[in-house]
């Protein structure tokens, strides 16, 4: 019970510094866009996300290198896609405005998206075919097509951003803090998010396995929403100043930068290519984390006008992931 007691202190802790830093952190992020003449899809896509899925990386590294458990990375990873998704549809039902949150979002985002989806239909290969490229040395070549496809998608979407910053108009903003104080304040909150965000499954792990819960399939769904806490934290927050491109661009980034992650999972998982090791049930969170993502791209697309609490994308969103949920658990 003291075990219990101080888990769960060191659970709400660590979820208070993420839920300050990582509003902080969307303040600078949204700054620093500006002042570096940078888009906000891509200030998501690279700095917030790959601070946002500290949790993934350290799950993956721990998974593979220590307790010898590759399935549990590529669990982990695809599970946390499909609720990054998912976070679209929170972040929809916080949003201020009468109008849905994809109705105002950049059309960039579909180039994010749609390398999401390309990345995630190259997960759904290695799966159900682990053997088909072979490997170099130890490692699949799956997962050299992973960074491939990552630094594709990184050089495309900076050169779309970069495009779309020549045909606005230059921003004449003043600034009460120079650039040097806002990379600082950036980089001080990221290191703190991170420490913070490495900690939570650390406790979530505990928690879950002093509950009951640990190898159940609610453990393994309240340890997955727990890594990827800062993603919803640094949403909303985003939101909350008005900052939608640097909100989505961070959901869509996570996603890329997560498969990116399996492939270094793979790298440092030495016994043989990892997702000859993975449960083929991990076929149903990636094909259905495909579906919401492309209902999200419709959703950007067509730019609906009116909601009631959810727009319609969204609420697809959310009820195809409580249906692949509910599938996941059958399977189990």
């Amino acid at each position: 019970m003291n075990t219990l007691y101080l888990d769960s202190i060191g659970f709400l802790i660590a979820t208070a510094i993420i839920v300050t830093t990582g509003s902080r952190l969307s303040k600078y992020g949204d700054l620093l866009a500006d002042m570096l003449g940078w888009g906000k899809m891509f200030m998501g896509l690279i700095l917030m996300a790959s601070v946002t899925s500290m949790p993934e990386l350290m799950n993956g590294i721990s998974a593979v290198v220590i307790l010898d458990a590759p399935d549990l990375a590529v669990g982990d990873i695809v599970g946390s896609c499909a609720f990054n998704i998912l976070i679209i549809s929170i972040m929809d039902f916080f949003y201020n405005h009468k109008k849905p949150l994809t109705s105002v979002a950049q059309p960039g985002h579909i180039i994010a998206a749609s390398f999401g989806i390309i990345l995630l239909c190259l997960v759904a290969f290695a799966i159900l075919m682990p053997n088909f490229f072979g490997t170099i040395l130890w490692i699949g070549e799956f997962s050299i097509l992973f960074l491939i496809f990552y630094l594709v998608a990184i050089r495309v979407i900076f050169l779309y951003d970069k495009k779309e910053n020549n045909h606005r108009e230059a921003q004449k903003d003043t600034y009460t803090l120079t650039l040097k104080q806002v990379v600082l304040r950036y980089a001080l909150n990221a290191v703190i998010l991170m420490g913070a965000a490495m900690l939570l499954p650390y406790f979530g792990e505990h928690l879950a396995e002093a509950s009951r819960l640990g190898q159940s399939f609610f453990g393994t769904l309240f340890i997955a929403a727990s890594t990827s806490l800062p993603e919803v934290v640094v949403s909303i927050a985003a939101i909350r100043i008005g900052t939608i491109d640097l909100a989505i661009g961070n959901i869509f980034g996570s996603n890329i930068f997560n498969i990116a992650i399996l492939a270094l999972d793979d790298i440092l998982y030495t016994k043989g290519p990892i997702f000859q090791f993975t449960s083929p049930n991990h076929i149903i969170p990636v094909l259905g984390t495909i579906i919401i993502t492309a209902i999200g791209i419709i959703g950007i697309v067509f730019k609906e006008e009116k909601k009631w609490k959810l727009a319609i994308d969204t609420a697809l969103i959310a009820v195809v992931y409580v249906l692949m949920m509910g599938l996941l658990y059958y399977k189990k």
